[in-house]
């Protein structure tokens, strides 16, 4: 197992680097001198000179690379062009407030799935699973702005009007001391994610629930409730956990759209700012930061799957 992590590991070490290399290539062909960003169009040569030296701007692009590259091993993100400040400090409650909006979704999202998918798998056949199938595929079927405004419509104007239809948080208050705002954009991404995990769990555990030893345990006396949770659901979580970690992972992208739609103040919400106003280095922040959260539930992910799995566990 160590092994195997510290294999995973490296293999992520090097996705990050070339996810870096590729965003950084990118934002190069951005239009715009982030120097006369800063200094405005009145600013002279020699101000804006001596600011493309102090933000590294005059040197070449591996060199510029190179430099940024090492600032965040230190957490150094740059300069943002936007307010003149450091980028750290611009994203340093932005990233809390994604990182609430995201474990609120998942922690919907997972059990509710899982739950769900499981009952579905042992009612196959029956009205009870095509009525979940139908509404797994419905749901799937929808993108997460469509989502986000149907109940936006239900819940904020139209129909109840009982929550805040976007995030307005006062100044100096964090988006998590008024739960309400909340409900929406959580609500949002975790109807977005749960057709997934119940589809593979369902798919899994009907798998499961046919195999030979699950049999045997019946055959046995074994509670039907033993043999479920203690003999077909550690089997049947490996792959689940895959798609788990696949849909965690889509959280960390997909919320640039819930957190565009609803106003949210998250890493999403400045990302978009920061495309709109050419503020290259906060771009750089939040693309970087997003790749490193992907790869890191993946590599969760594959670290539950083998525990779960006592197959893959002892091959391990």
């Amino acid at each position: 197992m160590v092994k195997l992590i510290l294999k995973r590991l490296l293999v992520s070490v090097f996705i990050l680097l070339a996810v870096s290399v590729v965003v950084f290539a990118a934002t190069l062909l951005l239009p715009g001198d982030p120097a006369r960003a800063i200094l405005g169009q009145q600013a002279t040569e020699e101000r804006l000179a001596a600011l493309r030296t102090e933000m590294h701007l005059d040197r070449s692009p591996v060199e510029r690379y190179l430099l940024w590259l090492g600032g965040l091993f230190v957490g150094n993100f740059g300069t943002s062009t936007t307010t003149g400040g450091p980028v750290a400090g611009l994203l340093s409650e932005r990233i809390g407030a994604s990182l609430i909006l995201m474990l609120c979704a998942a922690a919907i999202a997972v059990p509710v799935g899982v739950a769900i998918g499981i009952y579905s798998a042992l009612h196959r056949g029956t009205r009870r699973d095509q009525a979940v199938t139908w509404s797994t595929l419905t749901l799937a079927a929808l993108p997460e702005f469509v989502i986000g405004i149907v109940l936006v419509t239900l819940f904020a104007t139209s129909v109840f009007r009982v929550l805040p239809a976007v995030t307005m948080s006062p100044p100096g208050q964090q988006v998590w001391e008024i739960p309400s705002q909340l409900i929406l954009p959580t609500l949002t991404l975790a109807l977005v994610v749960i057709p997934y995990i119940i589809r593979m769990m369902r798919a899994t555990m009907a798998e499961v629930m046919d195999s030979g030893f699950v049999e045997m345990a019946r055959l046995k006396g074994v509670p039907e409730r033993q043999v479920i949770l203690r003999h077909a659901f550690p089997h049947a979580i490996g792959p689940v956990a895959q798609v788990i970690a696949i849909q965690l992972a889509w959280l960390a992208g997909g919320v640039v759209v819930v957190e565009y739609l609803f106003r949210y103040p998250g890493l999403g919400q400045a990302l978009i700012d920061a495309v709109a106003f050419r503020d290259v280095q906060v771009v750089q922040a939040v693309s970087i930061i997003i790749a490193a959260v992907y790869v890191l539930v993946n590599l969760v992910a594959d670290v539950v799957g083998i525990l779960a799995n006592p197959k893959l566990r002892s091959a391990s």
